[in-house]
């Protein structure tokens, strides 16, 4: 299914803060893949703020292309508003300004999305599918390795704070079914920093990379089979 294998693992990550260099560094020491989910609107030194003492940075424009290279550009929408909360125009707009300026900043094309704050309905899916979003991250994990259904509404297996994430781990390195399966995982950088916990990515990364039967890949090469 990808590259003849029936596995494969894939990574989201959101609001393009300074921590992703960090998280960057760890995905290509053991050889990940991820979709980073960037607000291209708020790039700048006054979008900032502080969680537990810890104060947190979104990453500004320059150098982009060259901190999240080898890895995917998605859409977050361009103020990270909630699109729950605004009408359709504004909707559109959100969507459509960030995918337009991240294009213009990365000189490829943004297939992909994570709707801020988790928060969509149809009139939002109907949106971004009317932006050329192809597919679109939400909040609601579902614990298992499935292929989504709604490729505009879907869900990661977890996110890297869920209790049972070690036995999911396990489960799925043990999987040697024939449906495919996909073992996703979302959050934000920022938050291995305010919970002090970066052994925490590190150790996923190690217990879940390295496996020749297991495809590595970007949000689109593993829901749109892009690879």
């Amino acid at each position: 299914m990808w590259n003849g294998k029936n596995k494969a693992v894939t990574f989201s990550y959101d609001d393009g803060v300074e921590t992703d260099k960090r998280l960057v560094e760890l995905f290509n020491r053991y050889g990940l893949k991820c979709t980073f989910n960037l607000n291209s609107g708020i790039m700048t030194p006054e979008s900032k703020w502080t969680e537990n003492g810890i104060l947190i940075r979104r990453m500004p424009p320059d150098n982009l292309p060259e901190i999240y290279n080898g890895h995917e550009i998605a859409v977050h929408c361009s103020t990270h508003a909630n699109l729950t909360e605004i009408g359709k125009r504004k909707i559109r707009r959100e969507i459509k300004r960030d995918k337009e300026k991240l294009e213009k900043i990365f000189g490829c094309e943004i297939r992909g999305m994570a709707y801020p704050y988790g928060a969509y309905n149809k009139k939002i899916m109907k949106a971004a599918r009317k932006c050329d979003i192809e597919f679109a991250r939400t909040v609601n994990d579902t614990h298992n390795f499935k292929m989504p259904d709604e490729l505009l509404a879907f869900g990661a297996t977890c996110h890297h704070q869920y209790e049972g994430l070690w036995e999911l781990v396990d489960e799925f390195i043990d999987y040697d079914g024939e449906e495919p399966a996909v073992f996703c995982v979302w959050g934000h950088s920022y938050e291995f920093a305010v919970n002090d916990n970066w052994y925490r990515i590190e150790r996923l990364c190690k217990k879940i990379s390295g496996y020749g039967n297991i495809f590595y890949g970007t949000n689109s090469e593993v829901y749109l089979k892009k690879c």
